[in-house]
């Protein structure tokens, strides 16, 4: 089970850090602006950077609860600004944008589980945990099996 969870991180990290390269493109600046995201040429760029921090620190699992609230932080305003369903006049595009917006509120769920067990055991975290107690046995605190 311990590489599942391995799996499991990696795959929900994957959206984030290949989508980065996109927050730095004219088009994807466009489309924010054109969605009435203010300052889009700054916030795009940041909200790839906040993307690619959160998303690299799940997938390795180095302070990925934090990881996990950067994610959270980026999900939920690009959520309700980008895939605004509901205002969309095309049937075809309205259906596009609600599972759009879906993905993403499901996308939110993940991160806040992650941030809330944390890496799981093939992580660097865990790897730091166990580390910094292999000196001192006895004050090592217990595992709680999820």
């Amino acid at each position: 089970m311990r590489f599942v969870t391995l799996a499991g991180r990696i795959l929900f990290a994957l959206i984030f850090v290949a989508s980065t390269a996109g927050h730095f493109t004219r088009a994807e600046i466009d489309m924010a602006a054109a969605h009435g995201v203010p300052l889009a040429s700054i916030l795009v760029q940041v909200s790839g950077l906040i993307a690619l921090a959160g998303g690299l620190s799940v997938a390795t699992g180095y302070k990925a609860r934090i990881g996990a609230w950067l994610l959270a932080l980026f999900l939920v305003p690009v959520t309700f600004i980008m895939h605004n369903f509901w205002t969309v006049q095309d049937p075809a595009t309205a259906q596009l944008q609600q599972i759009m917006f879906l993905k993403n509120i499901s996308m939110l769920g993940g991160a806040f589980l992650i941030a809330y067990f944390g890496a799981g055991p093939l992580s660097v975290d865990a790897w730091l945990t166990n580390r910094s107690y292999e000196s001192y046995p006895a004050q090592k605190p217990e595992r709680r099996v999820a």
